[in-house]
């Protein structure tokens, strides 16, 4: 049997890359299955939600094998599985590890038609598994359509799946706020409009000044739960500032999407409701503008597929937007520290070598 290694959460600001169980075909309670498959990781991401927990900002335990972004080929299925076989390419929801178990893989693993040129596009395809249909349901969410001017808060990641989306959607225009040097002169670099948070407490004026109107159709917060203040007080947490200043800027029956993640608890905040996770929202401004939200977890298979074919047929170069950066599974707690530091990449991890061999 092979050995098994997974990236743990030890503990606010600990990761481990450690030995852990080969997956068996059971389930948690020890019922052997015969409806799943065991995927040997091709590809592996540190998501946000993943930094997320690692600086303690969750009631994550110790212990935890992290990740849930996975490009895996199939290498033993049960008996069960009938649309799968050996050698199959698939994206699912998973973990960062060699080797994972995949229960019901008729359901949850989305095959690649051909598996040459699923390679050829291996990192790209790799954000199939969430990041990517996670920023094109906020964009969805939020109406983007043909013409819209769009606002994404948050130049991470996610944020700039949003806008790639938004981009492929037919907006007009696509601003996306940061307060990260790096972060906002990439995403001018792939070709949408940054806004500098750290230049005016007034989300509208900086908007004003790209679309000479301080209204956008359609925003998406792809920041969350852990965002900051806008300029003077970018340096200070403020849980719902997102939430607020894109009910100040998006107009009248106006979408905002919001994929940026939020928590039923935030044992770390310095905020005392947000401990609880409870936000101090203005949430009479989005009434009164009969604004339209959209929260919760991203629907992945609903969007999975349509994303894998306009990757495919060059239609989304989202590794390009994201500045994919392929990494060893050892350097994987290095990862977490650059990501966490703010590093203008999209980490991605390769257990067995196979995304270096295949460019």
């Amino acid at each position: 049997m092979a050995s098994n290694r997974g990236v743990v959460y030890l503990g606010p600001g600990k990761v481990e890359v450690q030995s852990i169980d080969y997956p068996k075909m059971q389930n948690p309670k020890g019922k052997a299955i015969e409806h799943g498959a065991i995927l040997k990781i091709v590809s592996t991401n540190i998501c946000g939600s993943d930094q997320h927990m690692v600086r303690g900002r969750t009631t994550a335990p110790s212990g935890l094998v992290l990740g849930h972004e996975i490009t895996g080929e199939v290498i033993e299925k049960g008996k069960d599985v009938e649309y799968l076989n050996v050698g199959d390419l698939v994206s699912v929801v998973g973990g960062q590890a060699d080797y994972v178990l995949v229960p019901y893989a008729d359901f949850n693993l989305l095959k690649f038609p051909d598996k040459d040129q699923a390679m050829a596009k291996i990192r790209d395809l790799t954000m199939l598994s969430d990041i990517l249909p996670t920023g094109f349901h906020g964009a969805v969410s939020a109406g983007v359509g043909v013409g819209s001017t769009v606002y994404v808060a948050g130049a991470g990641p996610v944020g700039l799946a949003a806008a790639a989306s938004a981009r492929i959607l037919g907006a007009a225009v696509v601003m996306i706020g940061d307060l990260n040097d790096e972060r906002l002169k990439h995403a001018k670099a792939v070709g949408f409009e940054p806004i500098d948070l750290r230049k005016s407490d007034n989300l509208g004026d900086l908007i004003e000044q790209v679309i000479k109107t301080p209204e956008v159709d359609a925003s998406v917060d792809a920041v969350g739960f852990e965002a900051r203040g806008h300029g003077n007080e970018h340096v200070n947490e403020a849980p719902a500032t997102v939430l607020n200043s894109l009910m100040t800027v998006t107009r009248a029956g106006g979408g905002i999407g919001i994929p940026g993640l939020y928590v039923t608890a935030d044992p770390g905040s310095k905020d005392e409701a947000a401990q609880q996770g409870n936000l101090r929202m203005r949430f009479g401004l989005g009434w009164a503008k009969s604004h339209r939200f959209y929260t919760g977890q991203t629907p992945v298979l609903k969007y999975n597929r349509q994303l894998m074919q306009a990757i495919l047929h060059d239609r989304l170069p989202i590794a390009k937007v994201v500045n994919a950066t392929v990494v060893s599974l050892e350097e994987a707690p290095q990862g977490y520290q650059d990501f966490d530091k703010g590093a203008a990449k999209k980490y991605v991890l390769d257990p067995h070598g196979m995304i270096r061999k295949a460019a």
